[in-house]
């Protein structure tokens, strides 16, 4: 009997071996709950990192846990595409909506953030809703937390950051009564038109309509900020060390995530900046609802006047077509003075002498 090699058999063992590890490994920090796949108030293909789950019989997601620190993020797996790759010179606008609920204690906030690849391996542990060590984000912060190096106020502001945690525009939420972590649930939309390179922020309470104002409306080319690079779009919450309080329970309740197309010979009038301007405080201010400008309400007038005028022409021409030349009106001739002239005539008889004809 010829001996058995082991050598030739120490390949296949090791493939076989790398096969099964290979199918039954799963990220350490994140995980695809199948609940959302179900939940019709989530968009399909939402992944979960850190501390971020869904309780059992729970439609919400939880993001982060009891004690400090902790951390949680809601990602899109397909990352986002500012430029399509068909027409690289056409941008890319998107919509997007969610609702959360923020409880009392100690948190960070939210924040809806667009950020590089591999984020989600390195975003605990990085300070602020994990931002400190990205060079390169754009966030938008439901922030519970004063933080004067922030240039935050106040504690219950919506703020924009760019590359930084210091926000480059800012309002309070206060003035709108609004509170972030009174853990009632408030929804929030984020849109931003690339041909106008505006990014808007609205914010209200759940059974409210959407705003027709933004609480923040920024100027930014997201085109120029990322290139060709891939964006990924997600949701995350932190809590900080360093605090004996309580930390607050954040969910988020629902959260779509829309991509449009804007055609090429579309252009849309980019929004007066003089509508957003910020105080010396920072605060936002807004114009004057309802201020009075005499020239649209000329043109209407105008516009109507004209449009009337056509009308009783219209009308005055049907009816001299089809009626007015049927009737008969009766002529009546009524003599003028002009017409008659009054002469004297003299009539002279001669009389014949009837004794001469005889």
């Amino acid at each position: 009997m010829a001996p058995i090699s082991s050598h030739s058999d120490t390949p296949s063992f090791t493939l076989q071996i790398f096969i099964f590890l290979f199918l039954i490994a799963k990220p350490i920090s994140s995980f695809a709950h199948s609940a959302l796949d179900n939940n019709p108030s989530f968009d399909p293909h939402i992944s979960l990192f850190g501390d971020a789950r869904v309780e059992d019989g729970s439609p919400n997601v939880q993001l982060t846990r009891p004690h400090a620190p902790s951390s949680g993020l809601l990602l899109l797996d397909k990352p986002l595409k500012l430029t399509m790759e068909a027409n690289v010179g056409q941008p890319v606008s998107f919509s997007t909506e969610f609702s959360f609920s923020i409880a009392p204690g100690n948190c960070d906030g939210l924040a809806f953030v667009l950020i590089p690849y591999g984020f989600h391996t390195r975003f605990q542990g990085q300070g602020s809703f994990g931002l400190s060590g990205e060079n390169i984000f754009l966030g938008i912060e439901f922030d519970t937390k004063k933080d004067d190096k922030a240039g935050n106020f106040n504690a219950n502001h919506v703020s924009i950051d760019i590359h930084s945690v210091e926000s480059v525009k800012l309002s309070n939420l206060s003035s709108l009564n609004l509170v972030l972590n009174s853990g009632n649930v408030l929804k929030s939309w984020v849109d931003y038109d690339s041909s106008s390179k505006l990014l808007q922020v609205r914010l209200s309470k759940l059974d409210e309509n959407r705003p027709l104002n933004p609480i923040l409306a920024y100027h930014i080319d997201l085109v120029e900020m990322w290139g060709n690079h891939d964006v990924f779009v997600g949701i995350i919450s932190t809590t900080s060390d360093g605090s004996s309080q309580i930390s607050s329970n954040v969910n988020v309740h629902s959260w779509r995530f829309r991509v449009k197309i804007v055609p090429s010979w579309m252009h849309s009038l980019p929004a007066d900046p003089r509508s957003y301007m910020d105080n010396k405080d920072g605060k936002e201010t807004r114009e004057e609802k309802g201020k009075f400008c005499a020239l649209p309400i000329l043109a209407r007038l105008i516009f109507a006047t004209g449009c009337g005028a056509l009308f009783a022409f219209m009308m005055l021409f049907m009816w001299a077509i089809f009626f007015s030349r049927h009737t008969l009106f009766p002529v009546k001739y009524q003599p003028s003075h002009e017409d008659f002239r009054y002469e004297k005539v003299n009539v002279v008889v001669e009389k014949e002498d009837q004794c001469n004809k005889v």
